[in-house]
């Protein structure tokens, strides 16, 4: 590529002295890069294989992080597993990975579809730039056109010398003819100037519109993602709340599963007084109020049983009494009989 800026270095020098005394060279310049920018169709495909790339790309670090997942759990699993079994499911994963990579190689290799795809992306829209360049160049009795984005090192270049616009006009009117659908339309496309002329300031004009347009629309794409983003937040937050809920009922739950185990387990060991009627164990302030209220019963059984003796004693005593007054009488009357006799 050097040899070559040399020799075309070389030749223009050559021609420069030898024109001298018939006329000025004429150079021109274009920009590869402005002018596939600028075309349509070219950006176009260029979104469509950009799109494709990431499809690739998407689904290459989907398999690898798989993989990489696999070969960690063979990692965990290795000590319980004997050794030919390790053996072999490594070279299955290892043979996964082979083919992984040779897909990544395919699609984005030297010679892979990503780079057969740009050139015939590209290859049109090149053939379309050099036979603009060629019709401009002979119309306008350009002497040299250089490409300010090839490897020529351009350290100054005056606006006046860029045609990369007409160029591009160029490709628009062939681009124009090629999809016009009536005798007219075609009639119109073919009757354009081949090399209009070209106002820097109109064009100036233009672009800063469109600028503001581009920068319009690039706001509103902004807020829509904002919107966006934040519906998938709120969405993202209320789920993380239910998802958090229902943690929280089934952690209570199993909890509870726990709790009525431990009691299970615990009413193998507890006294039938310490337990209630469904079989659940008392609490401790029940257990105390039953053994206040039982030495309550036991106190009102032993004053019961004192009230209860003392009343026999004292019909015991009466009784006795009563005896002894009836001997008394019996004893008097016999006294009696025996003093009238």
């Amino acid at each position: 590529m050097k040899l070559n800026v040399l020799l075309l270095l070389t030749v223009f020098t050559l021609l420069s002295f030898t024109s001298q005394a018939q006329r000025g060279v004429r150079i021109g310049y274009i920009d590869t890069e402005y002018i596939l920018e600028n075309v349509p169709e070219y950006q176009e495909a260029t979104a469509q294989l950009d799109d494709k790339v990431k499809r690739w790309k998407s689904d290459i670090e989907i398999k690898l992080t798989d993989i990489a997942q696999k070969r960690k759990n063979l990692s965990n699993e290795k000590a319980l597993l004997t050794k030919e079994l390790y053996e072999e499911r490594k070279e299955d994963i290892d043979y996964e990975e082979k083919e992984i990579l040779d897909y990544q190689q395919k699609r984005f290799g030297p010679n892979g579809d990503l780079m057969i795809q740009k050139k015939q992306l590209i290859q049109p829209i090149q053939d379309q730039i050099f036979a603009a360049v060629q019709d401009i160049a002979a119309n306008k009795q350009y002497d040299f056109v250089f490409d300010k984005s090839a490897d020529v090192v351009m350290l100054y270049s005056a606006q006046r010398f860029d045609i990369s616009e007409l160029v591009l006009r160029s490709i628009s009117r062939a681009s124009k003819r090629q999809q016009a659908d009536s005798r007219a339309a075609r009639r119109a496309a073919e009757d354009e100037d081949v090399v209009p002329d070209y106002n820097p300031e109109a064009e100036a004009r233009q672009k800063a519109i469109d600028d503001k347009r581009e920068a319009r629309e690039q706001l509103e794409d902004q807020r829509r993602q904002e919107i966006l983003e934040e519906r998938a937040a709120k969405k993202a937050e209320a789920e993380a709340k239910r998802q958090a809920l229902i943690d929280q009922r089934e952690q209570e739950r199993q909890e509870k599963l726990a709790a009525r185990n431990k009691v299970s387990e615990n009413n193998d060991t507890l006294e039938p007084s310490e337990l209630n009627e469904d079989g659940t164990p008392k609490t401790k302030e029940q257990i105390l109020e039953e053994r206040k209220q039982q030495k309550l019963r036991d106190r009102e059984a032993r004053q019961k049983e004192l009230e209860e003796r003392k009343q026999r004693i004292l019909e015991e005593r009466e009784k006795a009494q009563q005896e002894r007054e009836a001997k008394q009488n019996n004893s008097t009357e016999t006294d009696n009989e025996e003093d009238s006799n």
